[in-house]
């Protein structure tokens, strides 16, 4: 039976979703080869020819071959690798989501458009799921050790920039009130994972808790090397701690599909609320204690 002609607007959809899933294959079959965890590569792989499956039914439509975008496999490549694969999956379903492609309008001339958008977004789902990482299922750990060195370190500082206003001297302080916190941090972290019978993972949770706590200390502390002026080293710590929550804050939201805005407000708060107290007890302590540097 000959298929009727489709319309311009809806061949240009069908052209923009062929090159989606055609890149989007390059991209999964570059990481399974790629991957040495069996499980994840099998995976990828199952995903890769779900891709080039939905690329062909397309290309029946529009009767013409169309070539994967090379930035967007350069791109979701590298962003898989160093962040994640499930992040980087995530982060490109996402952009495929707002492409310009009405699927309402494609099962207009296509009757199986809408259901075949429904077969391949469940079934992607499905297979994300079930992918194993280290850095979802310890991401926990990564949450905790950000968080305690955000409040507690930016709160140090905020009461030490107040009562020493010397930034060598906040500085140094700052890194072995850090260093101090990641190894205790590190340390409750295995005896909670340890007292939950984890013996596997509890020494991954408490390394990936100490790194994170360490890397926000880096970022708090580095202002206080850089100026001299103890506000304004405080400023920029404050504006540090702020980027490192959104950092993490959209991670999260994309790999564990939670909402951005309301993690990333409460973090803010929490850690702004925190540093003005100690602020304001920076200054207390400087009056009690007659402090003059």
């Amino acid at each position: 039976m000959e298929r009727k002609p489709i319309s311009p607007e809806v061949r240009r959809q069908l052209i923009i979703a062929q090159r989606n899933e055609i890149t989007e294959h390059a991209i999964y079959t570059r990481l399974a080869s790629k991957i040495k965890d069996k499980h994840n590569s099998q995976v990828l792989q199952a995903i890769a020819e779900d891709e080039l499956k939905h690329y062909k039914i397309w290309e029946n439509y529009t009767g013409r071959a169309v070539n994967p975008s090379r930035w967007e496999i350069f791109k979701f490549y590298w962003i898989a690798l160093i962040f994640g694969i499930t992040f980087g999956i995530k982060l490109m379903e996402k952009g495929e989501e707002s492409a310009q492609i009405n699927y309402d309008q494609l099962a207009k001339e296509i009757p199986e458009a809408a259901t075949i958008s429904k077969e391949e977004n469940d079934h992607e789902e499905e297979l994300i799921k079930i992918l194993k990482e280290d850095k979802l299922e310890y991401i926990g750990s990564i949450v905790l050790g950000l968080n305690d060195a955000l409040v507690e370190i930016l709160g140090t500082l905020a009461g030490l920039t107040f009562a020493l206003q010397n930034t060598k001297i906040v500085a140094l302080t700052g890194i072995i009130a850090g260093i101090a916190g990641a190894l205790s941090m590190s340390s409750s972290e295995y005896l909670s994972h340890r007292s939950e019978g984890n013996d596997e993972g509890a020494v991954k949770s408490a390394v990936f808790t100490g790194i994170a706590y360490l890397f926000a200390v880096v970022f708090l502390v580095a202002p206080y090397l850089i100026f001299t002026s103890p506000f304004m080293a405080l400023i920029v710590a404050v504006i540090d701690s702020i980027f490192v929550v959104f950092l993490y804050s959209y991670y999260i939201s994309i790999a564990n599909d939670q909402p951005f805005r309301k993690r990333f407000g409460e973090m803010v708060i929490l850690s702004t609320v925190v540093g003005l107290i100690s602020f304001g007890l920076g200054y207390l302590a400087r009056i009690a204690f007659g402090i003059e540097l």
